[in-house]
């Protein structure tokens, strides 16, 4: 018998082979293990593609993507600065071996790593709990451990549509693989993963429908953003908005959907992207005493303790919020409780008011904290500023009329509680107004105490800020 890294005696399950650390995923979980682990025995379990949703299927391959599409549509914006372009297409294998032909090397290479980790235990298989901290690995093993670290991530879902599961259909995790460029694309939902994409692949030339059940593209962004957003791309997708599928088949090798408002969409290629679910359910975690929630989150606390002992959670399978960024924070908070488990801290530098995000799509879309109409539904005191990209220097030289930021900020002190920009470099440009809120700055503060360059674009984030100081209120020029 030998202590357990809680520094309590611990007797190994007879014939199991024991671990003072078993981690689950190795998506943001895989970074807990360093070098200050390397006196302890550790398992890594892992059922899909080493490195995880980001790395594999998530933001860095779909980013790799946005940024040819994004200089194939810059092409559209030559003539009203009186530049002769054109874009001609796009060689697509060419885009997608660029993208994978990094990734894929990234993902071996990571394992091969771990592999080699005289400390390390790589078991591929999928992992399902016993009891507490008993696993069996997938691979024909039952392993202990003195602590686990849930992080099995989460996977696209598709909605229950007569015909769906016997046609061919594509999720965000293999449409990116695509052996050719499909001439006509159906897209089904309105979130950031249907934004992203349909933007991908109408740059490079394919028709992209999409269907819809909001009456807005990116419903849960601020409404002025979802509407304005809404509308732009409208000018290039062929939006069914308020609409569903009624019926899904396959048709002349691609598909053919009857749409709920009477019409039928026939396309190459149907791209679900209709969220994702954390990967809770396939965990058996009713054997351990964790909690889920009604949505499959893992309940977790402000240390990210699951509620039975010695088991952690983070990222998507425990917060709503499905991005990598605060995967890792959560991993940071995980791996400083592991290495101090007589004093667990809550990292608190990370505000829960002030998570950031970005929709990689055109235009672009940056965001955090309340929206306005949040707000108004919380009856929380706002004023409410905008300011035109237009209106600014940099704007100008870019001839733009149709991007704009909007802050929600405390009557009272000038306090940030929310903010919003839809644009080019939106989700740089929404960066100082995060550091403003985590670090509790007024709008004030942050305009009037740094030098802004002059005529940077950034001088949208000091006007708008300026806005709220002064208490001038609007947009012009939108």
């Amino acid at each position: 018998m030998r202590n357990g890294t809680d520094g309590l005696p611990h007797r190994p399950a007879e014939g199991h082979d024991h671990f003072d650390l078993a981690v689950i995923g190795t998506g943001s979980g895989n970074s807990i293990v360093d070098e200050r682990f390397a006196d302890r025995r550790v398992a890594i379990l892992e059922q899909g593609t080493f490195g995880g949703t980001c790395l594999n299927v998530g933001c860095i391959p779909t980013k790799m993507l946005v940024y040819p599409a994004d200089v194939a549509r810059s092409a559209a914006h030559g003539p009203r600065l009186g530049v002769r372009s054109g874009a001609s297409g796009a060689d697509w294998p060419a885009v997608r071996d660029r993208v994978f032909g990094r990734i894929d090397p990234i993902s071996s290479d990571g394992r091969a790593w771990r592999l080699g980790q005289d400390n390390v235990t790589l078991f591929e298989g999928r992992a399902r709990f016993v009891d507490v901290r008993t696993l069996e690995t997938g691979t024909g093993e039952t392993i202990t451990a003195d602590q686990v670290v849930i992080a099995a991530g989460s996977r696209p879902v598709a909605p229950d549509i007569p015909g769906l599961a016997e046609t061919r259909y594509h999720t965000s995790d293999t449409v990116m693989r695509l052996e050719e460029l499909p001439q006509r694309m159906l897209v089904l939902g309105g979130g950031y993963v249907a934004a992203e994409l349909a933007h991908v692949f109408s740059a490079f030339g394919t028709r992209v429908t999409v269907v819809n059940r909001s009456e807005t593209m990116l419903r849960s962004q601020d409404h002025d953003i979802a509407r304005r957003f809404t509308d732009l791309v409208g000018e290039r997708w062929d939006l069914r908005l308020g609409a569903s599928l009624t019926h899904v088949e396959a048709y002349h090798g691609g598909v053919r959907a009857r749409v709920s408002d009477g019409s039928t969409v026939e396309a190459d290629v149907l791209l679900v992207g209709t969220g994702r679910r954390p990967n809770s359910d396939g965990l058996d975690l009713d054997r351990t005493g964790v909690e889920v929630d009604e949505r499959g989150l893992v309940v977790v606390d402000d240390r990210q303790r699951t509620t039975a002992e010695g088991i952690w959670a983070l990222g998507d399978v425990s917060n709503p919020h499905q991005l990598k960024h605060v995967a890792n924070h959560e991993a940071r908070v995980v791996q400083h409780n592991l290495l101090h488990l007589d004093e667990p801290a809550a990292m608190v530098s990370s505000r829960r008011d002030a998570v950031p995000s970005a929709v990689f799509s055109e235009p672009q879309v940056g965001s955090v904290g309340l929206t306005e109409q949040q707000a108004v539904e919380q009856g929380i005191p706002h004023v409410v500023a905008r300011q035109a990209y237009g209106d600014t220097a940099y704007g100008w030289a870019m001839e733009d009329t149709t991007s704009f930021a909007k802050l929600v900020a405390d009557p009272a002190d000038g306090r940030i509680l929310g903010a919003h920009v839809l644009g080019p470099q939106a989700s740089n440009l929404v960066q100082p107004l995060v550091q403003a809120m985590s670090f509790g700055q007024t709008a004030h503060e942050l305009a009037r105490g740094q030098y802004w360059i002059h005529p940077a674009l950034m001088e949208v984030v000091e006007n708008l800020a300026l806005r709220v100081g002064t208490g001038v209120t609007g947009v012009t020029g939108s």
